[in-house]
């Protein structure tokens, strides 16, 4: 294990926060790209959306683009982007650190294709697992942890712009529990 993810005590653990972007991509085979996430401290696992920190003077679809480019390969044009569909506010508490981020999520229609994964970053080679392109009912009969819970919901509204953007309720998604998720508001 790295010294980066070493676990510290719950209590102790630093806190962040950040906005950050999820993105939906679903093939032109209706299959949606997950990559499976990990906290090395503990070894526990999930599966989510690609996605990440907006950078600083950074728009959410620049974002987008970013993240998509980074941790996929694929170069996705800018009006090729949908959304956003959802928005939400989460609390992760990992063995190491507690995230809390504003996150935005969008989508978009690509042609499936071979991810490549070279332009993830050095957390991102420790903690990505795998990569694996989901059909919605594999989605529907995995026991496999998936982030967010509500990714179904999130699936069906990418045909419903008129819905656009959902304001989801605050959640904590954790492999370590975080304490208290609310803030002010």
């Amino acid at each position: 294990m790295s010294d980066r993810f070493a676990p510290v005590d719950p209590a102790g653990r630093p806190r962040h926060t950040r906005r950050a972007v999820r993105v939906l991509l679903v093939d032109d085979q209706g299959r949606l790209l997950l990559f499976c996430d990990s906290d090395p401290g503990n070894g526990l696992r999930w599966w989510s959306t690609p996605g990440g920190g907006i950078e600083t003077g950074e728009s959410e679809v620049d974002a987008v683009v970013r993240e998509v480019a980074e941790e996929t390969g694929l170069a996705l044009p800018a009006d090729a982007v949908l959304g956003p569909i959802a928005r939400r506010h989460v609390t992760h508490g990992y063995s190491d650190v507690v995230v809390e981020q504003d996150e935005v999520f969008f989508a978009a229609r690509v042609s499936g294709f071979e991810v490549d994964v070279s332009g993830h970053t050095e957390e991102e080679r420790l903690t990505l697992l795998a990569h694996r392109w989901w059909t919605p009912p594999d989605l529907a009969a995995t026991d496999e942890v998936v982030w967010p819970e509500d990714l179904p919901l999130l699936r069906a509204l990418i045909d419903r712009p008129e819905h656009w953007p959902r304001h989801l309720p605050d959640v904590e998604e954790s492999t370590v529990p975080a304490g208290s998720a609310k803030r002010d508001r």
